[in-house]
This record gives structure tokens, C-alpha cells and sequence, in this order.
């Protein structure tokens, strides 16, 4: 029992004690290296069915080759544990300041340095804000960090890479199933280092209705920007096509606009009631025009456009668009 309080207040932390059934959790590693050349994403998680049946994994996303690979481990070889965030899958680790990889076509070892999480207070812990409190959700996301300088190198399929002087970011998510629609994108490739945007507007399963829910921050440098359901921003506008997608959030301190030219997306397999049976396309190669504006102080803060976007769009998106 005590485990679990301890994780539900630090979402980066396993989820999952004492699940069995129709769950998933799953851990999103996005790094670039210095010159951007490579862009991978490394997705590490857990899996189980309905019946109970169990699988680990490790997906990997290869945004400039536009390819997918997914490997499969028996449960047993995932190792969460408790009151930290450190995941073992046989002979691969994950934890917020590294991660040690040895699967087919790509092993080796990076660190991560300048971590910058979400805030987690007590009454709001993380980026669900209060309703991380909510027992019946279908999806749960995490933070874990929205921007960080990377060190060390990896060999993919026989070629070394150093990823000095890279950057990267992390998340993850938790639950039965990704949501009916959806959309999401990040980026911390801009033209100063030291910002990060991440956004995404989704359908959320509500008792016995659903509302169109929606998380954006902007990291600028020294401080975190937060446009939320739950901090009386307002969804302006989603709009999505097959080239592009634009979004506005406002409230009564800032208006933010973000206009990303969707790319070529690679298939990813995601959870349906625990199991990775679905199927989400991503590309890490998008671009994304940022504009945040301080409406008390009448100027932009951010006008610029982000590189190396990853970026989302599954399900029926037009019930989410406005």
C-alpha cells in the first residue's frame, strides 16, 4: 500500500502494483543527437489482457528512417522497482538519468543531465492535475521530463552514435487504453536550447459521458508555462488535416498558437484494454510553429519554430476538432 501512495504521487514511477488485468504502462524516451541526424524514440513497458495473459516490451522508433521495430519479452523480465523510477526488461534499464540498452540492432548507454519535471504538488500530482485523483480513467499521463542534455553513445544496427550534446525528453502513460481520438506533439528543438513544447488534446471517457480534454506546456529556460482543462485555459481552436494541425489555447494570462506541417508517420503499436493491439502512427520529423503571447505585458515570449517534432493524430479526430 505503501508503495503504491508513494508512486501515485510521483507519476514517473511504476503504476502498476498489483495489476493483473486489462492494464498497461508504457515510458516514452525521445533523443536527438547533437547534429540531428538521429532521432529515436525508445518506449519500454508493460502489457496485459483481459484473461490476465502478460507480455513486456521495447518499442523503437527510428524518426529519420521512419521505422518500427517491437520486441517482445516474457513478463517476468520487467522489473519495476518500488519508490523510484527504475525499470529493468532482462538486460535493458530506464530511469530518468539513463537508460542501458541491449536488444537487436542497437545497444549501449546514455545519461541524462538538467532533468526538468512537472510540477507535483500534493493537491495536484503532475501534469493530470486533479485528476490524477480520478480511479476510472482510461489513459493516465506523465512528465517525466520535458527537456535534457544527453551523453554517451549507442550502436544502432552496427553503426556507433554519439548522442554528446544531444537533447531529450520523456514521458508515459498508463491505464486500459489510449483515448478514442487524439492528437499530441513535442518538440524542445528550437532556435535557443533550454525550450520545450509538449501539447495534446484528446476525448476523455467521463462517467458516463466524455469531454475533449486537453495539456500544453511550454518550458521557457527557468520556468514552466501550463495551459490545462483544469486551469481555466480555453480551447480556441484544434484543427486537423492531413498536412497540417493548428491549435489555440488561451486564458487570462497567455494565448498560445501552435501550427505544425504533419510528416510521413511510421506505424506504432499501442494498448487496447491492456494489450498492444492498436495501432498509432507518429513521425519525429514534423515542424512546428510556436507563438506564445503575454497578454498583461502585451509581447511574445516565443515566436519560433520547433524542429524534430514528434507528433500524433489517431482515432476519430473530428470529435475533437472545434
Amino acid at each position: 500500500m505503501l508503495t503504491k501512495l508513494h508512486a501515485f504521487f510521483n507519476p514517473e514511477q511504476f503504476q502498476g502494483w498489483g495489476k493483473k488485468r486489462k492494464y498497461f504502462e508504457g515510458w516514452y524516451f525521445k533523443i536527438v543527437n547533437a547534429d540531428e541526424t538521429k532521432a529515436l524514440a525508445i518506449i519500454p513497458g508493460i502489457a496485459m489482457d483481459d484473461q490476465g495473459k502478460r507480455q513486456a516490451f521495447i518499442q523503437v522508433l527510428d524518426g529519420k528512417k521512419k521505422t518500427a521495430l517491437y520486441h517482445r519479452f516474457d513478463a517476468g523480465l520487467f522489473k519495476p522497482q518500488p519508490k523510484k523510477f527504475y525499470v529493468e526488461i532482462d538486460q535493458n534499464s530506464f530511469s530518468a538519468e539513463e537508460l542501458k540498452l541491449d536488444i537487436p540492432g542497437l545497444k549501449g548507454r546514455l545519461r541524462f543531465n538538467g532533468i526538468t519535471g512537472w510540477p507535483k504538488p500534493f493537491y495536484s500530482p503532475g501534469i493530470m492535475g486533479p485528476y490524477a485523483f480520478a480511479p476510472f480513467l482510461e489513459c493516465y499521463h506523465g512528465i517525466v521530463s520535458m527537456d535534457h542534455s544527453i551523453s554517451g553513445s549507442l550502436e544502432l544496427d552496427g553503426e556507433p552514435i554519439s548522442f554528446d550534446n544531444g537533447r531529450g525528453y520523456i514521458e508515459k502513460d498508463w491505464g486500459r487504453s489510449f483515448p478514442s481520438a487524439y492528437c499530441w506533439l513535442q518538440t524542445n528543438h528550437f532556435s535557443e536550447t533550454g525550450i520545450s513544447l509538449k501539447a495534446s488534446v484528446a476525448i476523455i471517457p467521463w462517467i458516463r459521458n466524455s469531454f475533449t480534454g486537453f495539456i500544453a506546456g511550454v518550458w521557457l529556460k527557468d520556468r514552466l508555462i501550463r495551459f490545462t482543462t483544469y486551469n481555466s485555459t480555453v480551447l480556441r481552436k484544434c484543427q486537423i488535416n492531413e498536412k497540417t494541425l493548428e491549435l489555440i489555447m488561451e486564458n487570462k494570462n497567455y494565448r498560445l498558437e501552435i501550427f505544425a506541417t504533419r510528416d510521413t508517420a511510421t506505424s506504432l503499436a499501442s494498448p487496447i484494454l491492456g494489450m498492444m493491439d492498436g495501432r498509432i502512427e507518429e513521425s519525429m520529423t514534423a515542424f512546428t510553429a510556436v507563438h506564445l503571447f503575454d497578454k498583461k505585458a502585451k509581447k511574445s515570449l516565443l515566436n519560433d519554430t520547433g524542429r524534430n517534432t514528434g507528433l500524433e493524430v489517431a482515432g476519430a479526430i473530428e470529435e475533437i476538432m472545434i
